[in-house]
């Protein structure tokens, strides 16, 4: 059968001589894989459309549920061509998308997620340098893998704590607390955690964090989610070992 999807190319891992295997986050079924066959042969039907990030349209053909449907067509929407052109987009991208595809499971259909990364990448591609958007993507996507930090009071008795323990996967109290692997959180971190949380995607602009806060809430949620999938990301020790 036939089933076609808007999606947004995750990566392609060589099969073969010429052809590839993908995946694709898709509206309609979240995570897919499916066979590519010759696309990386000068005169391949699919030409660039499957180049990592590029947002387009596929049609795959395979039995209901099948673990690997072939693709058929794929027809660009959006390139996003310059997210790959420059070595600080593509980082950012990559790390996102390497959270995304750890926390997400595959046929997990996640359409809002979808249309919050969707936008994302627009505004990335306007502006690189945009780590609000980053951050709000992480937390959002934090938010559908069931996997929220709790920062808004203590994990155990309710009440007010600044102290992050990464096991328990909230803030502790004084008191609930030990002195032992804790992230100490600011107010002001608290609050904007808060406020990307809740709100709406289309209100974003409205947030204007400062850049210290930014990077507080954005150290704390890369390292929630490097303890949540138990093992490092690949994108980010890539980081840290080219940055100063």
């Amino acid at each position: 059968m036939r089933f076609r999807a808007e999606g947004i190319v995750f990566k392609g891992l060589p099969f073969g001589e010429a052809d590839m295997i993908m995946t694709i986050f898709t509206r309609q079924k979240g995570f897919v894989r499916a066979f590519a066959k010759s696309p990386r042969k000068t005169k391949s039907r699919f030409g660039s459309a499957l180049e990592p990030f590029t947002y387009l349209r596929i049609t795959l053909w395979g039995k209901e549920n099948a673990e690997l449907p072939k693709l058929i067509q794929a027809d660009i929407v959006h390139p996003f061509q310059k997210l790959r052109e420059g070595l600080e987009c593509f980082l950012r991208v990559s790390e996102i998308f390497e959270m995304t595809s750890m926390l997400i499971p595959e046929h997990d259909q996640q359409e809002r997620l979808f249309d919050i990364l969707l936008n994302t990448l627009k505004m990335l591609e306007a502006d690189c340098i945009n780590s609000k958007a980053a951050l709000c993507y992480k937390v959002k996507m934090l938010e559908a893998a069931g996997f929220t930090p709790r920062l808004g009071s203590c994990g155990r008795c309710g009440a007010m704590g600044r102290k992050f323990y990464f096991r328990e996967g909230s803030v502790l109290c004084d008191d609930c607390g030990d002195q032992n692997n804790y992230f100490d959180l600011s107010l002001g971190a608290i609050r904007l955690f808060e406020t990307l949380r809740l709100w709406d995607w289309n209100k974003l602009n409205r947030v204007v964090p400062t850049h210290s806060l930014t990077e507080e809430l954005g150290r704390l949620i890369d390292l929630h989610i490097k303890y949540r999938i138990e093992k490092g990301l690949k994108t980010r020790d890539f980081i840290e070992k080219i940055r100063p």
